[in-house]
């Protein structure tokens, strides 16, 4: 006769906490805390549409406490777009070519964006598209190292924040005056005295007119680290010793996830690339695209970054605590549901070619790239088949949806009730 259920339990739990060590998977810990003062200074900055050129989005009418810090969206739709979340529009139909990306335990991470534009280097010093504009005095502003530099870089795409028109004095400068937006900004912020006095709050001994934009990233991000972490998952308690955390599925989905090649990029204890390596996993492109390819609609992704063809359509390794939260999923948004892109990597060479396009937004289904074959032909070796059924699939998200802290499913009281410029708050 086959073992009681619960002696099958037992076994599944000591096999999952033996992969685990073997894996040498920790419980999350919290980062140091935050002063308040720099939390508030990058909270008001981080929901203040006086960032967006013209003053109509801030950084987080793409990040939604009421959508887990994203849009619920495939892609977002920036500057000119009206409304929030899934009812976002855009009068010319306008979006941006990626998908919005999760904000949950940035510390962490020492790259950024989906192909990595910003990232922490061996040496300490910080890449981004901004060249030596992002000055060494900057630098030396940032207390959480990449992730300060990360707002630095919205401000200065047009379509996202940086915005077009002449009721717009940062439209007037050229595309690759980075060091002028960041000047005219600072210029905008210091026109109100309540920014002044929380800036020098949350930099005792500096005067506003001795800062820079680096100041005001390094806040935004000291906010994200201080708010927009979370530690308290039912992984997390079952790695501190706890075995009713997890349900029997969710067992059976981590034994597959450590066992079924899973681990070869999602392998720390966020569950992202410890080296930060890209990877082509034959994701389908969708959207308006980079700029890239013979019709301009395809995305390159680290390519983009480095030069090399080598790393054409490779993409950062997404962490996955909170994952449930954060669809939909994808460089794109290409996957509506967190079992449709675990489904993808079944057999992912015919999950490409029988791809649904009908789970992302009408406006963008008739913008599927057909161009499979070129995906194909440089897609990550190491993503063989792995041929799990459907069963095996629900554990799978069974597991992922273990990694979920109950705090980060309401996240209404991040939103401040009025921001210093006074103009309207997106949450």
């Amino acid at each position: 006769p086959p073992p009681p259920p619960e002696v099958v339990r037992a076994m599944l739990i000591d096999t999952v906490r033996l992969l685990a060590d073997h894996r040498n998977l920790d419980p999350l810990e919290p980062p140091p805390a935050v002063r308040p003062e720099l939390v508030e200074l990058g909270r008001a900055l981080a929901f203040d549409r006086i960032l967006g050129g013209n003053r109509d989005i801030s950084c987080m009418t793409c990040h939604l406490p009421s959508f887990a810090m994203g849009d619920g969206r495939s892609l977002s739709i920036g500057v000119g777009g009206r409304g929030l979340g899934p009812n976002r529009t855009h009068p010319e139909g306008e979006f941006i070519p990626r998908n919005s990306p999760a904000l949950f335990n940035l510390h962490l991470s020492t790259q950024f964006f989906w192909d990595g534009f910003v990232e922490e280097l061996e040496d300490g010093s910080i890449s981004t598209e901004a060249g030596d504009q992002l000055t060494p005095e900057m630098q030396a502003v940032f207390e959480f190292g990449a992730l300060s530099a990360q707002p630095m870089i919205p401000v200065l795409r047009r379509k996202e924040m940086r915005g077009f028109g002449e009721d717009n004095e940062l439209a007037a400068l050229e595309d690759d005056d980075f060091t002028g937006v960041w000047v005219a900004l600072m210029a905008r912020l210091g026109e109100i005295g309540e920014y002044r006095s929380m800036f020098e709050a949350a930099y005792p001994g500096t005067g506003f007119d001795e800062m820079s934009f680096a100041h005001a990233a390094n806040a935004i991000a000291g906010f994200y680290v201080s708010e927009l972490t979370f530690t308290d998952t039912p992984w997390d308690r079952f790695l501190k010793g706890d075995s009713d955390q997890l349900s029997d599925s969710a067992l059976r989905g981590a034994k597959s996830f450590m066992t079924i090649r899973c681990m070869l990029c999602h392998e720390t204890d966020q569950f992202d690339d410890r080296n930060n390596e890209h990877h082509n996993a034959a994701i389908p492109q969708i959207g308006p695209g980079l700029g890239d390819g013979p019709g301009g609609n395809d995305d390159f992704g680290r390519e983009r970054v480095t030069e090399d063809p080598a790393h054409r359509r490779l993409f950062k390794t997404p962490p996955m605590r909170n994952v449930e939260l954060t669809g939909p999923y994808g460089h794109a948004g290409q996957f509506a549901t967190l079992k449709a892109i675990v489904v993808h990597y079944d057999s992912i060479d015919n999950r490409l070619r029988d791809y649904d396009v009908s789970q992302v937004d009408p406006e963008l289904r008739g913008t599927l790239l057909n161009n499979f074959d070129e995906i194909l032909a440089t897609r990550d070796t190491i993503l063989i088949p792995v041929a799990f059924d459907d069963a095996e699939a629900d554990d799978l998200v069974a597991f992922l949806e273990s990694l979920t802290d109950d705090a980060a499913r309401d996240l209404s009281h991040l939103a401040p009730a009025t921001v210093p410029s006074g103009l309207p708050i997106d949450k």
